[in-house]
């Protein structure tokens, strides 16, 4: 392979983080659970407390699909298969949420696409991440899944700028669509269709696929759910401080999907931002964001994915705590403490694959990063449970005005939990391949 084309292979699959970035920006965190809340729901509802549950329920059906789909793709060589086909039906969805009007009996049909989006994303994620390190070296993994975690944040800065300037603000939004019934703002989960089928392209060209292992029997789906205890076990021989952190990693990256999921509706519903607010909101997020899983790539390299890590959770414990403790300072309380908190995100995430990759046994990846989402997910039932419960509690307590800013202690416990468990890790394991 020449060099300019070794090049284009890791660009295109670098380009797939800014490909898929609408379902975390527009669908998951910024727009869409904030039009449910907003606009679709009712008080009574308790949209809050609603989608937490169905991010809950989102992750159990994913730790139940997960390792099944990790090792099937290294078995049958279908790694780039499942990510394109989990994108074009993240398109689907995508399309699909154009059609949830700002009426109450369209939010379970919201909240059941919401769900099963983050299933779908989540799934893709597992060959996407088993793929790295094929585009990558061992002296540039950081720095490269670091650089692609940053080139999605841009992505999302054009997207959220493009949703501003387009659609959320003018009188008259492009194309001339009208305002009635937020059709300008359901015209922005079409955009985001559209750009993700479009930015996939190069992956799908330049992005080669894995071989099929020669020689193994035909496994069957049930037969792969059967093996899953086998793979832990000799995972456990091969990479043992590999499964110490993929347990480790399932806690903490629970608490960062936690802040993602209620990141926006905290800010609508206990600090009072408007959906206009928000997206502005969302573009410095992204910002930030942004610099630091490009700072977090290069470091990683340097200093070793668990450090990188390990100072990003206490980031997002200090900034997270801050965020409730200046509550009642309002909005610039959350525009100072939530940027904080934007800026270890990325490194977090970065280098949490990032870690894998370089600790995975050869020919596990799809594997491996199976049992990543599986470990992720098994747990993924806290941050949606500790969210609502906290709130719940916080009320029956004799909590008054704005409860819903105690949810953010549900996730600032999760995090401080897998920062402990991660620190018994080791930070540079031995593989025996």
């Amino acid at each position: 392979m020449t060099k300019s084309s070794s090049k284009l292979k890791t660009f295109s699959w670098m380009l797939w983080d800014w490909a898929e970035q609408p379902y975390p920006t527009i669908m998951q965190t910024f727009i869409f659970p904030v039009y449910l809340a907003s606009a679709v729901a009712t008080a009574a509802q308790n949209p809050d407390q609603a989608i937490g549950w169905a991010t809950a329920i989102a992750g159990v059906l994913l730790a139940a699909i997960a390792p099944v789909l990790g090792r099937r793709s290294d078995v049958n060589g279908r790694r780039k298969f499942w990510v394109v086909a989990s994108t074009l039906i993240l398109v689907v969805i995508m399309l699909t949420s154009f059609f949830v009007e700002p009426k109450p009996e369209f939010f379970l049909f919201g909240l059941v696409l919401y769900a099963t989006g983050s299933i779908v994303q989540e799934s893709a994620f597992i060959n996407y991440y088993a793929m790295l390190k094929g585009v990558t070296t061992e002296k540039n993994i950081g720095k490269i899944s670091g650089y692609a975690w940053a080139l999605g944040y841009v992505g999302g800065i054009i997207l959220l700028l493009i949703s501003l300037i387009g659609f959320a603000l003018p009188d008259v939004p492009w194309f001339g669509i009208p305002t009635d019934d937020s059709l300008n703002i359901r015209a922005i989960f079409a955009l985001s269709a559209v750009w993700t089928l479009i930015f996939s392209i190069p992956l799908l060209l330049f992005v080669p696929e894995i071989e099929k292992q020669p020689n193994l029997p035909k496994e069957s789906i049930l037969s792969s759910y059967s093996k899953i205890w086998g793979q832990l076990v000799t995972l456990r021989k091969q990479a043992p401080e590999t499964l110490k952190f993929l347990i480790s990693s399932a806690v903490y990256r629970d608490g960062l999907a936690g802040i993602f999921t209620f990141g926006a509706v905290l800010g609508t519903l206990a600090f009072g931002f408007d959906q206009t607010s928000i997206i502005f909101y969302g573009i410095a997020a992204n910002v930030v964001s942004g610099i630091g899983a490009a700072i977090g790539g290069v470091l990683d390299d340097r200093i070793g994915s668990r450090t990188v890590i390990i100072v990003a959770l206490i980031g997002l414990i200090i900034s997270g705590s801050c965020v409730f403790i200046f509550a009642g300072y309002g909005q610039p309380a959350y525009w100072l403490f939530g940027l904080l908190l934007c800026l270890f995100v990325g490194p977090a995430q970065a280098s949490s694959r990032t870690f894998v990759s370089r600790f995975t046994p050869a020919g596990r990846e799809g594997e491996v990063f199976g049992l990543y989402q599986f470990t992720g997910r098994a747990v993924s039932f806290l941050s949606g449970t500790l969210w609502a419960s906290s709130i719940a509690i916080a009320v029956n307590l004799g909590a008054t005005g704005n409860t819903t800013v105690y949810g953010i202690w549900g996730l600032i416990l999760i995090l401080t939990v897998g920062l402990f468990l991660l620190t018994r890790v080791h930070p540079r394991p031995a593989v025996i391949n």
